[in-house]
Order: structure tokens, then sequence, then C-alpha cells
């Protein structure tokens, strides 16, 4: 009775109506016990594995497949559990069968000659992987994830021991059983789906989904489907949400970064946005122009695209690199409190000596063909461009999967996440020079560190959802443009984009961007804490982990910084940056045991990974391992447990003492 005497009859009926409530739930004592005996039970597991990636870009082979073999986790039990009881070729056929069941299953009815021996083989090792990953979980939880069709027979199968003859033998005939049956097939499949499942407890996604890669789209609806998720917008993600949100200035610089990385069945395929009306005028104003500095950048070993396509893209990139540096200029002239007006740049260029003035110093333009540009009022869109625009517009507000996927980043994502004493964000806090929490002005209101996020992702979804006509709504479609270029937005942190001066110039100088201080300053330990602090981040072992910037690995750049307390993750998942990381991208992986980041060469295709099983090539480093495994009660989880529990026995205190009469059931 020890637990009852810290609660008084005061305490009870300070929570009469929450208990009141609670007892439709746990109607009786012996309800209210039992839930008591599992929260206790469940706070002393192991915690779940949370695995943490950033910057896909739309990579989604190598996205999926990271899922599916879960960054190497699978591969590794399968080692533990076979050792050498299976050869390496057996373990390797096994471990791409639990990848890619569906399709593994179709190559091994090709080749083998005695399937029925292979369905035993098979579905008895599923089951002992399915055991060994399932060891951390209640029978509850792992129950509500099993497929309901074979529910029963996973759980019979799940939690008897093979070592009892008898128990093999029931065994044994389940197994038979399935096969004669001849739901061999869709029980391998939903055993290998299991596993993936329970092999990794949560995904963390540290932003930029969108942009660069081929299937941003198909990231999006393998993240619907996930079963435990969260995502922090990237500001390819904000750029995304801005065009969703109806800014033009986004819906153009998303259909440029389309072209650029040549694209565009994420755009036509993926979300059905009309390019029809784009790539007729962009044919007929550039019909004589090389367009040579806007090839879009595309993989040779990957390239569909003929000779022709690619000179119809460069058109088109350049008339929407155009339209959008007009469409920005309004912006800019209508919010100076964005302090943008160097980035007005098209009145500053001398079109008869085809130079520019910048800074004041006066560059050579290596392209100096401006067909839609009227030096008298170089900002002003042509007819024919407004009504591209407008069409832009009409095609990207009425794109019903579009909306879809923004829906899913608003429901679960958000600027930032705190979790299990892990501050997560995508790319920046502004700071000053001196380390401290910089001010950022928003509509006459100063804001820093934690309340600059949260008035940040206020803004965004204002932009999105809020009724129009409005005057912070007005503001915040120009803001959302604003977070992916302006110097003091969280998600650039950057003195400019210099997109005019990387098409137009030569001279790198004029390309450079510089960061802001937290580039440079979140390589101290004293700065990462003021942050956490300010974000409230609590325990002995807390970080912040970021994406974004990618690391150089080939350089022999780290990605653990401040003696440990800051990971920045990204890798290189994008193609794009593989050259200048060395590497195709990390994970990042908290188990009970501590922290590991998992570093990957690049990923070849989903049809040799089925065919040859060809797995990435995945290295594990060491990150912070604890002395003692880390539990249920631990983690933030627990937290919420532990509150469920004393909450639980308030109501068997209020039961015991007829406060709260139990009911009948």
């Amino acid at each position: 009775m020890k637990i009852y005497k810290q609660i008084t009859p005061e305490m009870i009926q300070k929570d009469i109506r929450y208990l009141e409530l609670l007892s439709h739930n746990f109607p009786t004592i012996a309800a209210a016990s039992t839930e008591i005996i599992n929260l206790e039970a469940i706070m002393n597991l192991p915690k779940g594995t949370e695995h943490f990636l950033a910057d896909l870009h739309g990579e989604y082979e190598a996205f999926q497949h990271v899922l599916r073999n879960a960054s190497g986790a699978i591969k590794r039990k399968v080692n533990e559990i076979f050792g050498n009881t299976l050869r390496e070729a057996e373990k390797k056929e096994l471990c791409t069968l639990i990848y890619y069941p569906e399709e593994k299953l179709i190559l091994v009815k090709e080749k083998e000659t005695d399937l029925i021996d292979w369905y035993v083989i098979t579905l008895n090792q599923l089951v002992k992987v399915c055991q060994n990953v399932s060891s951390k979980y209640t029978r509850s939880k792992v129950r509500k994830a099993l497929p309901k069709e074979f529910s029963y027979i996973i759980q019979e199968l799940l939690h008897e021991s093979s070592i009892d003859p008898n128990k093999q033998a029931y065994i044994n005939v389940i197994i038979s059983t399935i096969i004669e049956t001849h739901r061999a097939d869709d029980f391998i499949i939903a055993m290998c789906n299991l596993i993936q499942r329970l092999t990794i407890d949560s995904l963390h996604i540290l932003g930029d989904v969108f942009d660069r890669g081929p299937g941003p789209h198909i990231i999006m609806d393998i993240l619907r489907r996930y079963h435990n998720f969260d995502i922090q917008w990237g500001n390819h993600d904000i750029l995304w949400m801005g065009a969703a949100s109806g800014n033009k200035c986004c819906i153009a610089n998303v259909l440029r970064m389309a072209m650029r990385y040549g694209n565009l069945s994420a755009l036509e395929d993926g979300y059905g946005i009309n390019l029809l009306p784009l790539a007729t005028f962009a044919m007929e104003v550039y019909s004589e122009d090389p367009c040579t500095y806007f090839n879009p950048k595309i993989d040779s070993s990957n390239n569909h695209y003929n000779d022709k396509t690619i000179r119809l893209i460069a058109q088109m990139h350049k008339a929407i690199s155009i339209i959008q540096f007009k469409l920005e200029a309004q912006t800019i002239r209508k919010r100076p409190e964005f302090q943008m007006e160097d980035r007005l740049l098209l009145h500053h260029i001398n079109f008869e000596k085809g130079t520019i003035q910048i800074d004041g110093k006066e560059y050579t333009l290596r392209d100096n063909n401006f067909p839609t540009v009227d030096p008298q009022d170089p900002y002003r869109l042509t007819e024919e461009e407004e009504e591209i625009v407008a069409k832009l517009h009409h095609s990207f507000s009425r794109s019903e999967k579009l909306h879809k996927h923004m829906k899913c980043l608003f429901r679960y994502g958000c600027m930032y996440n705190v979790c299990n004493s892990n501050l997560l964000f995508h790319a920046s806090m502004p700071l000053n020079e001196d380390g401290s929490l910089k001010n950022v002005e928003i509509m006459g209101r100063k804001y820093k560190g934690k309340k600059l996020l949260n008035r940040v992702g206020e803004l965004i979804r204002t932009a999105y959802f809020a009724e129009p006509d409005s005057k912070e709504k007005d503001f915040a479609i120009d803001y959302i443009w604003y977070l992916w270029c302006g110097k003091d937005s969280p998600a650039f942190d950057k003195s400019k984009m210099a997109t005019f001066e990387r098409y137009f110039l030569n001279e790198k100088e004029t390309h450079k961007e510089i960061k802001g201080h937290y580039y440079m300053l979140r390589d101290r330990e004293d700065v990462c804490d003021m942050i956490l602090d300010d974000f409230g981040v609590k325990g002995s072992h807390r970080h912040i982990i970021n994406g974004h910037v990618p690391v150089k690995a080939v350089q022999g750049e780290k990605p653990i910084k401040a003696n440990g307390k800051l990971m920045v993750i990204d890798g290189g998942f994008s193609k794009a940056y593989q050259p200048e990381t060395g590497i195709a991208g990390y994970t990042l992986v908290y188990h009970s045991r501590g922290f590991q980041l998992v570093q990957h060469e690049p990923f070849t295709s989903t049809q040799q990974a089925i065919e040859e099983g060809l797995d990435i090539k995945s290295t594990t480093q060491i990150v912070e391992m604890s002395t003692q495994r880390m539990m249920v009660k631990d983690t933030d989880k627990g937290a919420e447990l532990s509150i469920q529990i004393e909450d639980l026995k308030k109501l068997l205190v209020a039961y015991r003492t007829g406060i709260i009469k139990e009911k009948a059931i």
C-alpha cells in the first residue's frame, strides 16, 4: 500500500473531473490495476530504435532501400542469428527476400526446383528473425503491427520455443499447413514487412524531401503509409509548401529547380502540373538561343532524354528563370522589410554592352540574350509571361496529390522537434557574431531562438490554411518565399542566394553565398548548450541534429561536432552532392545502447538489389554508447507513461476510498 500514501483526498478532488472521465476507460479496480501493471512493464523494456535521415532530395530508390534494410540493421541481425549455420550467399538471399519479398518470390519460383522444401526452410528462418526483432516490444505492440489475416498464426509462431520438441512439432504443423493451403507467398510477404516495421520503431526526417532527385512524390507516398515518423521542414520543403499556398515566386523556383536537374517527371507524372504552356512559350522565344548555361544537370548514367528534349528543357529553364527574377522583384519592392534590394539586378544590366554593375564593379555577362526583358521596365512581365504564370498557379492550386502531400507535411511536420533530449531542425539558428541568439524582426516584432522557429512555423501554416484576404495571410504568403532565400531565414541563413550570378557570370567571387554565424559557431560546445537551453532540452546527453549542409567526408570533414553535442547528417543522398561529399548519405541510429552513425555508399538500383542481392555498402561508426541500456522509462514516452501511471494510482485510491464508484461491466 506504499504507493497510495502520497495520494491525498485533496489531490483526488483537485483532479476529480479528469478522474471521472478516466474511470470510463478503466471502470473497475481490476481494470485500473491491470493497466498499471502493463505500463510498468512497458517502462522497463529497452527503448525502440530511432532512425534519423536528412536531405533525401527525391532519391526515392536509395531512401526506400535504407528503410527496407533498416540502414544495415537487418543484415546484422541475420548474421547474428545464423552465424556460421548459413553460407554468406544464403544469408544474402534471405536479406534480399526480407527487403523485397514480392519481387524476390517471383525470381525464386523461376529457378527453385524444390519449392516446398524452400518454403519450409525460409519460413522457419523468417520466424527466427521475427522473434529477434520483436523481442524488445510488448506482445500488445507487436500484435497491433501484425497484418489482420495472419495475426493469430504469427503470434503463435513468435511466442513458441522451438527448443521444446513438442513445440517444434506444433510449429512444423503450422508451417506445413500454410504451404498446403497455398498461403505461403502471402505469409512470407507479411512476415518480411513485419520484420522491416519492427526493426525501425520511429523515423525522423530532418528536411528536404523535395527537389533535385526524380521521386519526391514517391517518398511522400512511402511516408504517408509509414507507421511512425515526423518531419522537420527543410528549405526545399518550405519552397514547395509556398508553391502549394499560391506564392508565384515559389512556383517559379520549384519549376526552375526541376529544369535545372532535369526532373520533370515529379511535376508532370507525380503532380499533374501542366508544363505545356511554358514549353510552347520557351520554344518560340528562345528558338535561336543555344541556352548553353541552362542545360540540365543530368547524371550521365541515368540520362533518359535525347538531345532534342534536353534542348527543350534548357529553353524552359531559361524562360522560367527570367520569369522568376521578375516575380521576385515584385515581392522585394512590395516588402522593403525583407531588405533584399541587392537582389534586384536586371536594371543594372547594360544591354548594349552586355555587362552588369554589381557592388560598384562591372562584369561581362556570358549570356546577353534577354528577349522578354524591356530595358526601360525590366521587371515587368510580358503578356505571355503573365498568362503562363496564371496557368501554372492554377495547375499548382488544383493538384489533388500535391495538396495531399502538403497536408501530410503539415500534419507530421514542423520547424523543429525535441525528442528524447535531441533537438532536431534542418538548417540553422540565426546567431550574432558573439554566439548569442539573433533577434529577427517579423511584422514589427522581434523573435529569436525557439520563439523565432515557433513564429515561422505559424506563418507557414497561415500561408496555407488561413482564410484569404487577411493581412497576416498576405504577409505569410510572401514570407514563405523569404524563408527560401532570405538572409535571416532559419531555413537558409546566408547573405544571398546568388541564382542570377551563377547563371550569367563566370567570376566565382560573385557566386559566393556567405553563411550565417551559426555554421561557424556550431563547432563550439557552449553555443550548442545555449541553444539547447533556449529550447528547454534536458538530459546529461543532449544533442542538436541538423541536415542542410552536405558533410564533405571526402575532404576529411567530420559529421560529429562540438565534442559530440551536434551531429550533421546530410551525407549526400542526392546524387548532385555525392561528388563533393564522397559518400551517399548518413543514417543516425539511436537505439537502447547509444548512437551509431551509418555511412552509405552509392546505391546502384532496386533492380540490381533484387536480382543480384546488391545491398548498399554501409560503414557504422559508434558516436556515443551508454554504460547502461536505455529503457522506455528513460525516454519522452516513459515520461508520458509515468504521468498515466500516477493518474491511474489516483483513480485506484478514489475507488478504494469511495470518492468514485466502480462501474458495472
